[in-house]
């Protein structure tokens, strides 16, 4: 794999160090490794071990800044065709993040620490996989940034145990008892409370030694002087030595007797802890964060309450006095750094999550449009899902669709957007678009083709936005398609779009429901109520469109008209609609002498289909239901007036459509222009009805 790391620096830190650590291991196993950061002492070695680096000042908490270093660290991406782009700091993250947009880089994070302000933290839980060092920062995660837990991934740091082999645990020739405490010179490391603990010691064990390695940052140099000047304060001035920053650590730590943490925040990690342990050396530490994932209390090392510094000189002394007892403890944590934090282990996983993370792919179906059109997008799901076999995939719907979708075995998960009721307006819209940018999606495929929805497949922050090219604010789409077949059947039209992504159409797609065996029982319950349990031959026909489409429907009388014929036959007919259709099925059920079966308003989508399904013929105008009988298969004859048949007919095996070829038609009015409805009423009953018995024949 080539991948990239980017950080604020090199110099001497555990993040710092375990980059390199990890750079060397995939030089070493025959990955392409680069990093950029802004330079350091570490970039020296880093080269030398094979990688390469880029020097960017990816460290300033610069808006201008990191907006100019964007488009800089997209043309390293691509120059050096990097695959992983590992972001290990805020300021790099949100810099990566933006540059990977518009490449084929994947972006992902680890969280070295408990970052506060949310809103400039955010971006380290912007990859489809987050990686952490320790539970702690897992649930810091989790409770403050959102991220769900399945997207987590814990991996603790490591260390590189060549550096401590064949160095020998030996004692000063002066006989002193060394403690150390080691880490950057900064407040929440607690070194003052170490001092007071160092004091205390110091009273029972006069010939104590203590070694400060690390140094304060070179904007703060006066926190070396403050904690110096402590050290006089407290007596130490002759058993305490600041070493600074040490390439000797090894070393050092093998005269080490006793190492001290004594942070007094929660830290995502304790590499220093880790370090002594590889060391043989045994460890107190403060109940913070990482450490808790690293010491177990009396087994692997000791633990105190954070400030506390009588508790922390009370262990030291225990140690010092129970020499076998620390023997123990050193050994048990040494065992327990080979199996957890070796480089192989830490950077083994790594590379299992990068390659988790190559193989993954989210992607959004956007159709939050009415029922009919939701039913029809259905061969499409089905065409994803067989191009996209492994991938998770998400349908965002409106809310009186959402069941249509509720049992469909091409989706993980469908999204309701309710924009007509509670979720209408822009600010839903916006928490909406957050709710979507969790899904981490790759590509947003849109069906809808609206404003709104191009809208929000840009705010969903898909690396790939697919859909029409119909100047609704596509230019927000990263892939708009021409529409230049705009007169094509509506499955083969969103194919159109599918072939973005090699995606080619089948005429011989089709059309699925998936009602369940509750949906069929209660259909079977309902034709016992009404006598139908043993017809054998049903019809089933659909009265009305929506309201805003009257234009659409085919005269009641023709319908009952239509009723009595089939009856004279021994045909049963059920009339179908909605709850507002059930006026119009009384008044044609009174209009008729056979009286048909009434089911208006008492089923929802799918039990419809199930009910459809039990028909030998449906009858429908241009409407949802046309679609549902085609996608459960039922013989289905079709009566298109004021709307193209041939835009709107959906893939069905056997399907017959009844058009009148009027100069005014189709004329796509929810009003009859010339007063006639000529378009329906030239349909006549007996053309139907034949039509009929010869499908049921």
């Amino acid at each position: 794999m080539r991948i990239l790391q980017i950080l604020p620096e090199l110099n001497v830190g555990g993040v710092e160090t375990g980059t390199v650590d990890f750079a060397n291991y995939l030089v070493e196993n025959g990955h392409k490794s680069v990093v950029i950061s802004n330079g350091g002492r570490l970039v020296e070695k880093l080269e030398e071990q094979g990688s390469t680096h880029y020097a960017l000042p990816v460290h300033k908490k610069s808006v201008v800044t990191a907006w100019r270093m964007i488009e800089k660290v997209r043309a390293i991406i691509n120059a050096e065709k990097i695959q992983i782009v590992h972001a290990r700091s805020r300021v790099p993250a949100w810099i990566a993040y933006f540059a990977c947009r518009k490449t084929k880089a994947m972006y992902i994070t680890t969280c070295h620490g408990f970052y506060r302000h949310p809103w400039y933290s955010q971006v380290m839980g912007w990859s489809k996989l987050v990686i952490v060092p320790s539970e702690a920062i897992a649930r810091h995660m989790i409770d403050t940034y959102h991220v769900p837990a399945e997207r987590i991934r814990c991996i603790p740091r490591s260390v590189d145990m060549t550096r401590f082999e064949g160095i020998k645990r030996r004692k000063r020739k002066d006989g002193s008892f060394v403690v150390t405490i080691l880490g950057r010179l900064t407040p929440l490391k607690g070194h003052p409370y170490f001092l007071q603990a160092m004091a205390r010691v110091m009273r029972q064990v006069p010939h104590v030694k203590i070694w400060v390695i690390g140094d304060a940052p070179q904007k703060k140099p006066e926190y070396r002087e403050e904690l110096e000047k402590q050290a006089s304060r407290l007596g130490l001035r002759n058993n305490i030595e600041f070493l600074g920053n040490r390439a000797d650590v090894p070393q050092l730590l093998a005269q080490t007797d006793v190492l001290c943490f004594a942070s007094t925040e929660p830290e995502s990690f304790g590499r220093a802890i880790v370090e002594a342990q590889a060391a043989h050396v045994p460890v107190v530490a403060t109940k913070v964060g990482g450490v808790l994932d690293i010491i177990e209390d009396g087994d692997t090392g000791y633990l105190v309450l954070p400030k506390d510094a009588a508790a922390m000189a009370d262990k030291v002394l225990h140690i010092y006095q129970h020499p076998k007892e620390a023997r123990r403890i050193s050994e048990a944590a040494y065992a327990k750094v080979k199996e957890n934090y070796t480089i192989e282990h830490m950077a083994g996983r790594t590379l299992k999550v990068y390659k988790e993370m190559l193989r993954m792919v989210n992607i959004l179906v956007l159709k939050i449009s009415a029922i009919g059109d939701v039913v029809l997008v259905t061969a499409s799901l089905k065409a994803i899902r067989q191009k996209y076999p492994r991938a998770r995939i998400y349908c965002l719907v409106g809310s009186e669709s959402r069941k249509i979708l509720s049992n469909c075995p091409y989706l993980d998960g469908i999204i309701v957007y309710d924009h007509r009721g509670k979720e209408r307006g822009y600010w839903p819209l916006w928490k909406l678009s957050r709710k979507l940018r969790g899904y981490r999606f790759d590509m947003a495929i849109d069906f809808q083709n609206n404003r709104k929805s191009h809208l929000l497949a840009f705010l969903s922050m898909a690396r790939e936005t697919y859909g029409f090219d119909n100047g609704k604010w596509s230019g927000l789409l990263t892939d708009p398609v021409p529409n230049d077949k705009p007169d094509l059947p509506a499955v083969a039209h969103q194919f159109q779009v599918l072939q973005e992504l090699k995606i080619t159409y089948d005429p011989e797609q089709r059309l699925e429901l998936w009602p369940t065996k509750q949906d069929r029982q209660y259909v079977d319950a309902f034709f016992d109520e009404e006598w139908l349990g043993n017809a054998r031959n049903i019809v089933g026909i659909n009265i009305a469109a929506s309201p805003k489409w009257g234009t659409k429907n085919w005269p009641p009388e023709y319908i009952a008209e239509l009723c009595d014929k089939l009856a004279a036959k021994n045909v049963r007919v059920i009339l179908t609609g909605s709850d507002r259709d059930r006026e119009l099925a009384k008044y044609i059920q009174e209009n008729a002498k056979s009286k048909p079966t009434v089911s208006a308003g008492k089923t929802d989508i799918l039990q419809l289909a199930a009910l459809i399904e039990r028909c030998k013929v449906y009858i429908t105008p241009d409407s949802a239901p046309l679609h549902v009988a085609a996608a459960v298969h039922t013989p289905v004859i079709a009566l298109f007036g004021p709307t193209d048949s041939q835009r709107h007919v959906p893939p069905a095996d056997q399907l017959a459509v009844y058009q009148r070829k009027l100069p005014c038609a189709p004329c796509y009015s929810g009003q009859c222009k010339i007063r006639t409805h000529d378009c329906m009423r030239e349909i006549k009953p007996e053309h139907i009805f034949k039509k009929v018995m010869a499908l049921i024949s």
